[in-house]
């Protein structure tokens, strides 16, 4: 199947994946960025240290808080992550809500994600989690004032899970979830010289628990390797009305002419699973959160299948003839860790009327 070069497009895909290799080894490239590295690396000692010394203020919430977030810039595995913790919350009795930042929103104001927000004002993974959890979720740059406005919108609430908020120092944790992939810490220098948007800490604090969504341990410390899996496929329409993709339906596209497009920041994580499924097909890849505002493939095209994260940017009826699919992730990060994970969180309240502890003044 022949797919059209974009010139808009596909420079920006190939220059990520270059810029991403580039930082998997201290080459000529890294090596003349890394005085930048150093400033970079300046500028986050001296923010950590107004935290520390008080400077800047720390706001704790009145309720638990779990943060969820990587060292190393691109997918590590958060969304699922994310939705794995919220899993576990609910099954506990907690009643948890999920605070982002929202990358790719048009805007920085806060914003409650609803099932019908567009992608644009909402950012597209926020809106996956809303569509799949269906627990509270509210998207801003200020990360206190998002996790202030969940509360007073949603009083019930008593846990929140922060999404890519390792570096929002303002906000106060209770556990925080350090994520990595195959890459582990690349060639361990800074932005822009190398991956890295903060130091390498000398240890994992008491209350980190170290996730990896790698086969094994991709850095020396001791952490959970996730399981990830295609849970089946599924039809567009059929996935925004709650149908549960299926292993058979998967399977039966292996028999067709299929274009696998992704854009996120890991494709090839994506297409390495459709080809472990045992499907064939010819690889889009696009920027990471593209927004699909142009439909990146002919319009002649018969079968397309794509990641939950780009389908919450695909209206069926936009699709014309083209039937696409889309293949959720099973994704299991197992026991031990759940085990892990609630002996840090502080005692739960009991589960009846408003959050006890009382609303965040404004």
């Amino acid at each position: 199947m022949a797919i059209p070069a974009e010139p808009a497009r596909r420079p920006r895909a190939r220059a990520a994946r270059w810029l991403e290799a580039a930082w998997l080894a201290r080459g000529p490239l890294a090596c003349m960025l890394l005085p930048l590295a150093w400033l970079f690396g300046g500028a986050v000692a001296l923010r950590r240290a107004l935290y520390r010394s008080g400077w800047l203020q720390i706001e704790r919430l009145p309720v638990p808080l779990v943060v969820v977030g990587n060292l190393i810039v691109g997918g590590a595995g958060k969304t699922p992550t994310v939705m794995a913790v919220v899993s576990l919350l609910r099954t506990q009795g907690y009643r948890p809500g999920v605070i982002s930042r929202g990358h790719g929103r048009t805007a920085d104001h806060i914003v409650e994600v609803q099932p019908g927000t567009p992608a644009t004002a909402s950012g597209d993974e926020p809106l996956l989690l809303r569509i799949r959890l269906g627990v509270p979720v509210v998207v801003g740059r200020d990360r206190v004032g998002a996790a202030r406005e969940l509360l007073r919108r949603h009083p019930q609430t008593d846990a929140i899970v922060s999404d890519d908020g390792l570096q929002h120092l303002r906000l106060a944790r209770d556990v925080q979830l350090l994520l990595f992939d195959a890459r582990g810490v690349g060639n361990g220098w800074l932005l822009p010289a190398g991956p890295l948007r903060e130091p390498v800490p000398a240890r994992v604090s008491e209350r980190t628990l170290v996730v990896y969504n790698a086969a094994a341990p991709t850095t020396p410390w001791p952490g959970h390797c996730a399981r990830a899996k295609l849970a089946g496929a599924v039809a567009l329409a059929d996935w925004w009305s709650g149908v549960p993709a299926a292993p058979e339906t998967l399977a039966a596209l292996a028999v067709r002419p299929l274009l696998a497009a992704a854009g996120t920041a890991q494709p090839a994580r994506f297409f390495d699973m459709l080809a472990h499924a045992g499907l064939s097909f010819d690889r889009l890849e696009l920027p990471d959160h593209f927004d699909f505002a142009t439909l990146p493939w002919p319009a002649n095209t018969p079968d397309v299948i794509v990641t939950e994260k780009d389908a919450v940017k695909l209206a069926p009826p936009r699709m014309g003839s083209t039937r696409v699919w889309v293949a959720p992730l099973d994704f299991d990060i197992g026991a031990a860790f759940d085990t892990a994970l609630l002996q840090l969180l502080p005692r739960r309240a009991a589960a009846t009327g408003p959050n006890p502890h009382g609303h965040p003044t404004a």
